[in-house]
């Protein structure tokens, strides 16, 4: 019988046969070869044993091409389950009580105040920075202008615990003075990956501070409030902060952020509860 030689349609159809049983194996990749591997030639010997040197079949010498790899899945936040999400989350905070670029407010700090509320929560609140009484709990708004925005929230239908707070930095500034530019700058990275993870459906931001910092503009909140926004594909509704809201500043301008919560709660396709609605 005369020996068989392998040309290079014969390698290419033994290499995809090869590749394919491993494929039906439950092995879908296989780690890239050297460099020196890539080069190497490989001499396919005949089927039948040699006689003589002189009767032997040449030898065919073909380049190796390494088979094409398919890249390992990238998990990203929107495809993490809630318990990945949460854990993300429990490290970002692990990580933000730690940090210290601010050195004024990590020197003056209590603690960091991260956030309130869970995963995967509807609606989002977001303030500019803790205040004293925060400072001391380690949660946002629960001084005076939490029980305010504890109000509203009840006001609309809705529980504290349905949905998450927090704000744009997460240190008291000293004498609850509004945050630097390269206070909440240092602090941007840690809020947008906060939001990234908590994935909310909805933002409503409280203050002017907050509304600008999350949009990145400088416009004043008479011309912000009272319509939608959008910050990563969420719709965001801007109003006053409540502590503006308290009997010493400007609790007439507590019907406009009512407005602006009916405004919400009808685009969310929520009914505000009789006894509440004007």
């Amino acid at each position: 019988m005369a020996e068989h030689e392998y040309d290079a349609d014969d390698l290419r159809r033994i290499g995809k046969a090869h590749l394919e049983s491993l494929r039906q194996a439950g092995i879908d990749w296989l780690p890239a070869p050297s460099a020196a591997a890539r080069e190497r030639k490989v001499a396919v010997p005949s089927s039948q044993p040699k006689t003589t040197p002189a009767a032997a079949a040449p030898a065919v010498a073909v380049a190796v091409e390494p088979p094409r790899l398919r890249a390992a899945p990238v998990v990203s936040s929107n495809l993490a389950t809630l318990d990945q999400r949460r854990l993300q989350l429990q490290t970002l905070a692990q990580e933000v009580a730690k940090c210290t670029k601010c050195a004024e407010l990590a020197s003056t700090r209590t603690q960091t105040v991260f956030a309130d509320g869970q995963v995967g929560a509807e609606l989002c609140f977001i303030g500019e920075a803790p205040g004293a009484d925060e400072d001391a709990q380690g949660l946002p708004f629960v001084g005076a202008a939490g029980q305010l925005l504890n109000r509203i929230i009840t006001a609309c239908g809705l529980k504290r615990e349905e949905v998450y707070i927090c704000n744009v930095i997460k240190c008291r500034p000293p004498g609850n003075r509004t945050p630097l530019p390269n206070e909440a700058a240092n602090c941007r990275s840690f809020f947008e990956r906060q939001l990234e993870l908590v994935q909310p459906k909805f933002i409503c931001t409280l203050g002017a501070c907050a509304a600008q910092n999350l949009l990145g503009v400088s416009t004043a909140m008479g011309k912000l409030r009272g319509r939608f926004h959008d910050y990563k594909g969420i719709p965001v509704i801007c109003t006053y902060h409540p502590a503006y809201l308290l009997p010493h500043r400007a609790p007439e301008k507590k019907k406009e952020v009512w407005e602006d919560m009916k405004t919400l709660m009808q685009r969310m396709g929520r009914t505000i509860p009789t006894s509440k609605q004007e």
